[in-house]
């Protein structure tokens, strides 16, 4: 078996122009949470319209995406001469009774926040066939907790915080998924966190609700500090980069 490599050109990233915007998926439910926080209940229905028109169009581009990936896979394997088996990025093809193996690279989109000395922060996406089947799921999954939210919350005195807390909590979730470093990732996690805190606790009155919240918010905090100090050892042991490409680089090639 060999083994060959299949990189992502600017035409390919133009021709699957969802894939190189995955970007937008989270900008949306987190535009959707500022809405609902400013605006939701001066609205009709408390802003719960605000955040499941932004689940649904999240999800359609979701949809979306999952098909030019495998668009993607199908054109990159057609060069090849055909693919015999796809699997999140990694297909097989025969040339000529040989097995080769075809790694399609993420698609990644970039750029830098902040840079200290040789050190550069940067907020980006990462694109893969794990990725765009995560962004499937979240968004279905959030769709439905919307829509059936609608009715199991009906009345509540936080009704429009709900839906607001709701749509962040999404917005972390895509974050975490299409994240192309460690501290984005990171960053993601630790508002899944948070909102977690802010759902388990949404009736806070009730005094089982709150401690409830409480355990739930500080046995995540615990396990985070093994995060940290992973995101922090990984940093250095890759060369100083938080980029989860070449973190992933470095520990094929026993670096570190």
């Amino acid at each position: 078996m060999t083994s060959e490599t299949v990189t992502m050109t600017h035409s390919m990233i133009n021709e699957h122009w969802m894939l190189g915007h995955a970007w937008v998926i989270p900008a949306l439910m987190a535009l959707s949470f500022v809405l609902i926080l400013f605006f939701g209940k001066r609205l009709p229905k408390g802003g719960s319209e605000i955040g499941i028109v932004a689940i649904g169009a999240s999800f359609l581009m979701a949809c979306w995406a999952v098909v030019q990936w495998i668009q993607h896979v199908d054109e990159m394997m057609g060069g090849e001469g055909g693919s015999a088996l796809k699997h999140l990025g990694k297909a097989f093809t025969m040339h000529g009774g040989e097995t080769a193996e075809v790694v399609i690279h993420p698609i990644m989109d970039s750029f830098t926040w902040w840079s200290n000395g040789l050190v550069k922060f940067d907020i980006g996406i990462q694109i893969d066939g794990l990725a765009v089947m995560m962004l499937f799921v979240v968004t279905l999954i959030s769709l439905l907790v919307h829509v059936y939210s609608t009715a199991y919350m009906k009345d509540d005195v936080r009704f429009t915080y709900f839906y607001a807390a709701l749509s962040l909590f999404t917005a972390s979730m895509l974050v975490l998924v299409i994240a192309n470093n460690s501290l984005m990732l990171l960053s993601g996690w630790e508002l899944v966190g948070l909102c977690s805190f802010m759902l388990i606790g949404h009736w806070w009155e009730e005094k089982p609700n709150t401690n409830a919240a409480l355990k739930a918010f500080l046995t995540t905090r615990t396990g985070d500090i093994g995060l940290l100090l992973g995101v922090i050892v990984t940093f250095f042991a890759a060369g100083r980069t938080f980029n989860i490409i070449r973190i992933n680089e470095a520990a094929l090639n026993g670096r570190g």
